[in-house]
């Protein structure tokens, strides 16, 4: 799996951060107790997991226990632990900095649905907007380009005439068909080639948006319902149209 640049950065500061944490905090481990210790290396787990994903949270977690007990506990630089108050903070540590790496990746989730949410219903706005003031082909243009933004394409145009040929199609639940059988694209990707997304009105086909997809991308469900939805308003645009067809 290849991860976004801000998660690769992320996993190097989950391995490095603790380490870096607790070679500043070692020359004090003598006079600050070993609980206050601990709760310094939660900051620095949340600040990865504010940084980053689930899985570099984690990571960062276990690193601050490991390095906690090799720098920050009796007998020192070893990885053994004699008293027990501080196996306690250590054990607590990890569970701390686990849960906390949850929360946050679950915050920076939440937050990117929240954007997400309001650009989709922007968009599904705006068309709608220039549907009743625009002319047909108007929204057609307007649709190609809101599709490009949702779907993060590449490129995207729009067919009037026959539906000529079974290039990959993106059909009105959001799922993306290649001859015939479903793709998870959320877990493969697009598939390689055009993809058709057909616009139509009362059952009747009118035209197709035939999108190039960026290599790599994974749009949501989500995103893909909504261009589905932005198809639907050039195809009742296109409705009165003479250029219409028959599937």
């Amino acid at each position: 799996m290849t991860y976004p640049l801000r998660d690769r950065l992320a996993l190097g500061a989950a391995l490095v951060g603790p380490l870096a944490v607790t070679g500043v905090l070692a020359p004090f481990r003598t006079h600050i107790a070993a609980s206050n210790l601990a709760l310094i290396l939660v900051v620095a787990v949340v600040a990865v997991s504010a940084l980053g994903n689930r899985v570099a949270g984690a990571l960062a977690g276990v690193s601050a226990a490991v390095w906690f007990d090799f720098f920050l506990t009796r007998p020192y630089q070893t990885f053994s632990i004699g008293a027990g108050d501080d196996l306690t903070a250590a054990v607590l540590l990890l569970l701390v900095g686990l849960a906390v790496s949850q929360l946050a990746a679950r915050a920076r989730t939440l937050k990117v649905v929240t954007i997400t949410d309001a650009a989709h219903l922007a968009a599904l706005h705006d068309t709608a907007r220039l549907a009743q003031a625009g002319s047909p082909d108007a929204v057609v243009e307007g649709v190609r380009r809101q599709l490009v933004a949702v779907l993060g394409l590449r490129g995207c145009r729009f067919e009037y005439g026959t539906l000529l040929g079974r290039p990959a199609r993106l059909r009105q639940d959001g799922s993306v068909t290649v001859d015939g059988r479903q793709r998870d694209v959320e877990k493969e990707g697009w598939p390689d080639g055009e993809i058709e997304l057909r616009a139509s009105a009362a059952g009747r086909y009118v035209g197709r948006f035939m999108m190039e997809p960026t290599p790599g991308s994974r749009p949501s469900l989500q995103a893909r319902v909504v261009a589905v939805t932005l198809a639907d308003h050039a195809g009742a645009a296109l409705d009165t149209e003479p250029r219409m067809i028959e599937s």
